[in-house]
């Protein structure tokens, strides 16, 4: 809980900095690279860990100005049940986003749909003894989601998203790698 706090209190000075004006963000070749922190999970795990990784691939002139772009993302979070089970998910996804073109060159807003493979493990440690992995498997699963950005600079941004898949409230920075 305090890792927690402790994060969104992180973002929260980080939203109140001055910003620069940023030059236009996500035309294509953009790239960008972040972490994450995943709210609203499976079972009674609160809290994920993650990285997202996007790459604009296309204008999309006839489609109101937008970008097509590629994103990857994976996250990690684990809980344990009563006293004697650990559940763990590394659900790892690939979306295509269509990014709406803005007037305000330091939001990005998208949209997104895809596919994600969720590998799944779960154990037991009790007074029967270690069985160790009970539920080594994996599911695919779809995954769509809406999400933004806001530029603290040309190189860096606030990155948050919602949806089915992986956490149901993701909020990280990304940081311009292209």
């Amino acid at each position: 809980m305090r890792k927690t706090l402790a994060g969104l209190m992180a973002v929260a000075c980080m939203i109140s900095m001055p910003v620069r004006q940023a030059a236009a963000q996500l035309a294509k070749g953009y790239s960008d690279i972040g972490g994450v922190v995943g709210f609203g999970n499976t079972g009674g795990a609160g809290v994920s860990l993650g990285g997202r990784f996007e790459r604009v691939l296309k204008d999309l002139p006839d489609m109101g100005g937008g970008t097509l772009g590629i994103g990857v993302s994976a996250d990690y979070w684990r809980y344990d049940y009563g006293n004697y089970y650990r559940y763990s998910y590394l659900p790892i996804g690939v979306t295509g986003n269509y990014h709406v073109k803005l007037e305000n060159k330091k939001v990005d807003v998208f949209g997104g749909v895809g596919l994600g493979y969720n590998i799944i493990g779960c154990s037991y440690s009790g007074p029967a003894g270690t069985l160790g992995d009970l539920c080594q498997n994996g599911s695919i699963y779809l995954i769509a989601r809406a999400g933004g950005r806001y530029f603290l600079s040309d190189k860096s941004a606030i990155y948050g998203d919602v949806g089915a898949g992986a956490s149901a409230l993701n909020i990280g920075l990304t940081f311009k790698i292209k």
